[in-house]
């Protein structure tokens, strides 16, 4: 088994070479879907740590993107394992998006990605969306799960407006409504109506799992 916590520092160093050998040894060992689930833990948590890092001034956007790339190609190397294959069926449809006045999009991207290995079929309509755009979505997709992601204090607002207008089209009670971002809190669920939320997407990928089963 990989040392998750070397994976989690060599990722929040940026040391795109030291993940790439990780994960190889890793994935030589033949791990279990479960194993692999405790590495992408370990990735999230390793972007965590580059968070705070900008946060604290260490590092700029450019770091970001480039942590962002790594975990990127990460869960490319982990996907098979966990969706057991190219050829699994989808499991269900997730709507997910930055809602109206954010655009930041790294959360959710690493949501995606964790969702797509589950088996989930993502439609990802983007950032800064207005409610309007997520009710559509849901009605072309006739989706089981929306997802919506901010990070800036004003998609509170954002995140309650999107929900009622679900509710105003007659979809609420079709989807489960998951919040997630560093704006996000049990207060603020219950505030926007959402039925759950979290600032891992990990956790959020094995709800999303509970609520199909």
């Amino acid at each position: 088994m990989i040392d998750t916590a070397m994976l989690k520092r060599t990722l929040g160093d940026l040391n795109e070479a030291g993940v790439d050998e990780l994960l190889s040894r890793f994935l030589a060992g033949n791990p279990t879907p479960e194993e692999a689930q405790q590495v992408v833990e370990a990735c999230q948590q390793g972007m965590e740590s580059v968070g705070d890092n900008f946060e604290a001034g260490v590092y700029f956007v450019g770091d970001l993107m480039y942590a962002a790339q790594i975990l990127t190609d990460a869960l490319e190397k982990l996907k098979p394992l966990m969706s057991g294959g190219a050829e699994s069926k989808t499991i269900g449809t997730l709507v997910i998006g930055t809602v109206a006045g954010d655009i930041h999009d790294i959360g959710k991207n690493i949501y995606k990605a964790l969702s797509e290995a589950a088996g989930f079929k993502v439609v990802d309509i983007g950032i800064d969306q207005k409610p309007e755009a997520f009710v559509e979505a849901v009605k072309s997709s006739g989706a089981d799960i929306v997802g919506l992601s901010g990070v800036l204090t004003l998609s509170i607002t954002s995140m309650k407006n999107t929900i009622e207008a679900l509710k105003a089209a007659g979809l609420r009670d079709k989807v489960k409504v998951m919040i997630g971002g560093n704006a996000v809190s049990e207060e603020t669920c219950q505030f926007v109506g959402a039925d759950y939320w979290s600032k891992n997407a990990a956790t959020s990928v094995k709800k999303g799992l509970e609520y199909l089963s």
